[in-house]
């Protein structure tokens, strides 16, 4: 298998290199540079579920297993002038969801949203450079080295940041400190992010784009502009200001509750592009109209603007004790034009906890349960209901329920860079559809490397 040979080749010369820098570690600190590299295995199972009947973009209602996705990422990054640096993350990503991630709309393996073949494939996932601009000299901080973060002995903590070039619109807005990260906390796409926030990005989870921030001591506000995909769900991107682009605002504020540590962030979000309304998608089905259809599953590439989609989310997280964390999250789209990047789901509610194993023994290890309720709107029913398909959901017919999922983990620390986590969803009315309601038990193994 040539794929898995390049795989591991690369792994070991990482891993290799990554020994090396431990050793080092002061030198590289002391330089401009920043290094860091991740490896991650996710594999899942599902059981069986009764289902009356199933279609084409349907979670398969027999026993599936060996759904495993990979992704290798080499995190780059070197200081350029005084407050610059430029990062660049090559990337190696493979592997499939269960049911190629078809059928539920909060997706079971926030992996593989950044996959668009199952065969291994490298690219560059982010490529951007960042400037920050001091706004006063009253207070300033130590930034540590950390996954593309230069090392900076002192950073003004009153500053505007400027981001320019290819990133991931989640490395900037809907921070979680419980939940934002499929390779060590929850692993549900509609728990690591808000998922009715049908974010901007190609296949593998990138845009290009800008992002200027404001941060403050204790707030923060953040502002962008970036690509949408062409074809939904696709890689090529564009940016037609006024007609295919994604603005992105987001106000996030720091706080103390009883001395504890708590954070709350607003976001709003207004993106035009290619996406097709579903009322016309209905219209689309009764008249066998499959080009527009096409458009809407990811198909085809629509012909013509128009698709805009506005939404406002809600997040918050709060720290409980020092092992003990709460975190909750609500979010809404308009749900008139079909979903176009993420996933399909036009409103959201979740909360979860999140406990370090000091109490057992084990600081480093981390428990984590959460439950989400996902709806999407009367349109996005009716264009379902209709037999329509859209590029995560359609089984050809719907009795709608809102899509119930309860997530909870382990993730262990076995060793100083490697993670070891076992997973369980239990998902209910997959697809919103109450005519295949489940249960579906989902089992998950994931294998973590860092440093």
């Amino acid at each position: 298998m040539p794929g898995k040979s390049i795989i591991t080749i690369f792994v070991l010369i990482l891993i290799s290199g990554g020994i090396r820098a431990q050793k080092n570690e002061e030198f590289i600190q002391d330089s401009t540079y920043t290094c860091h590299f991740q490896l991650t295995v996710v594999d899942q199972a599902h059981s069986g579920f009764k289902a009356a009947y199933s279609g084409m973009n349907s979670l398969s209602n027999k026993v599936e297993s060996g759904a495993t996705s990979v992704t290798s990422t080499l995190f780059l990054g070197r200081k350029l002038w005084k407050g610059a640096a430029i990062y660049l993350d090559p990337e190696i990503s493979g592997g499939a969801g269960l049911s190629y991630s078809l059928g539920v709309a909060g997706a079971l393996n926030g992996e593989t949203y950044r996959i668009g073949d199952p065969s291994p494939v490298a690219s560059i996932a982010r490529a951007y450079i960042q400037q920050y601009i001091p706004l006063s000299h009253s207070s300033y901080k130590r930034e540590e080295d950390d996954v593309n973060k230069v090392l900076n002995k002192v950073v003004p903590t009153d500053r505007i940041t400027i981001t320019l070039g290819k990133f991931s619109m989640t490395d900037f807005f809907d921070n979680n400190n419980y939940s934002r990260d499929p390779r060590v906390q929850f692993l549900n796409w509609s728990i690591m992010s808000n998922g009715a926030w049908d974010y901007p990005a190609n296949t593998k989870g990138y845009t290009i784009g800008f992002v200027a921030e404001l941060l403050k001591p204790n707030w923060s506000v953040r502002l962008s502009s970036v690509a949408v995909p062409v074809v939904a769900n696709h890689s090529e991107m564009e940016y037609v200001f006024g007609k295919a682009q994604s603005e992105t605002a987001e106000f996030e504020k720091d706080y103390k509750l009883d001395g504890r540590s708590g954070v709350i962030r607003f976001t709003a979000s207004y993106t035009a592009s290619r996406a097709p309304s579903y009322k016309q998608g209905i219209k689309a089905v009764e008249t066998g109209d499959t080009t527009l259809i096409d458009v809407i599953d990811g198909n085809g590439k629509g012909t013509s603007y128009g698709g805009n989609k506005t939404g406002f989310f809600l997040n918050a997280d709060q720290e409980i004790t020092n092992t003990l964390g709460i975190f909750a999250r609500l979010g809404w789209n308009d749900g008139q034009h079909a979903s176009w990047a993420f996933t399909e789901i036009d409103e959201t509610t979740h909360i979860g906890l999140s406990m370090k194993g000091n109490d057992w023994g084990r600081k480093y290890d981390v428990v984590g349960f959460a439950a989400v309720i996902n709806g999407i709107s009367a349109v996005h029913r009716a264009y379902l209901k209709d037999g329509g398909y859209g590029f995560i959901l359609g089984d050809g017919n719907l009795n709608y329920g809102h899509e119930q999922i309860i997530e909870t983990y382990y993730d262990a620390q076995l060793f100083h860079a490697f993670w070891l986590s076992l997973d369980y969803q239990l998902v209910l009315n997959p697809g919103y559809n109450k005519d295949r309601a489940g249960p579906v038990n989902v089992f998950g193994f994931r294998t973590h490397i860092e440093f």
